[in-house]
């Protein structure tokens, strides 16, 4: 019940509440911040693996040699709608990601100013410059990511939609030529997604380790 709490709490832009929420269980931005980096990870993992998902589909379309046509065309559109989701999903996560952290930034800057010890704010200041620019880079590749998403749900998109009214063995058929492109274009983003995975995992660990 606490955790749909905080969840309603973020969705419906009460972020003052949701931190404060955080705060008294002992969370702060840094935590919230690598949790949604962490749950990030595990959205782009789920995203790899439907579009794989979705292109086996197609393939299995393209090499159709009998049976239920309609079933088969249902399947296929049903795997586009879920790699649809997940590509929703990761984008509303990368938004999410990016509040925390440049909420994150907004407080450490003006703490900085509470500061008397020069050579503690100096470090502090030191140590905010390279998260932000962590975070930038990471942030970066994660949009680098979501963007490549688009033309290959187009492709997906195209296909089920000439199945949707073209539903026999000749329309099918003329589909075989795209699958070698379309599986191009899944490997690409697949070996894209992972790339994002290692700058998430590395961005963690910064986040993780203690400031010498």
């Amino acid at each position: 019940m606490r955790s749909v709490l905080f969840l309603s709490f973020a969705l419906t832009g009460c972020t003052s509440l949701y931190y404060d929420a955080m705060e008294k269980i002992g969370k702060e931005k840094r935590d919230i911040l690598v949790q949604r980096i962490v749950d990030g990870k595990k959205d782009q993992e789920e995203a790899k693996e439907q579009f794989k998902t979705t292109l086996e589909a197609f393939q299995s379309v393209t090499g159709f040699d009998g049976g239920d046509l309609e079933k088969t065309y249902k399947k296929l559109n049903g795997e586009f709608e879920e790699a649809e989701k997940r590509a929703d999903d990761l984008s509303d996560r990368i938004k999410s990601i990016d509040k925390v952290a440049n909420d994150l930034f907004k407080e450490w800057t003006a703490e900085l100013s509470t500061m008397k010890d020069a050579t503690l704010r100096t470090r502090s200041q030191q140590l905010l410059r390279s998260t932000r620019t962590r975070h930038q880079q990471y942030i970066l590749r994660m949009k680098q990511t979501e963007r490549k998403m688009t033309p290959v749900l187009q492709a997906f998109n195209d296909q089920v939609l000439y199945l949707k009214h073209n539903l026999n063995a000749k329309a099918i058929g003329s589909l075989k030529a795209s699958a070698a492109k379309l599986d191009n274009d899944v490997s690409l983003l697949v070996t894209d997604i992972e790339g994002s995975i290692k700058e998430a995992d590395s961005f963690i660990q910064s986040l993780s380790t203690p400031p010498q």
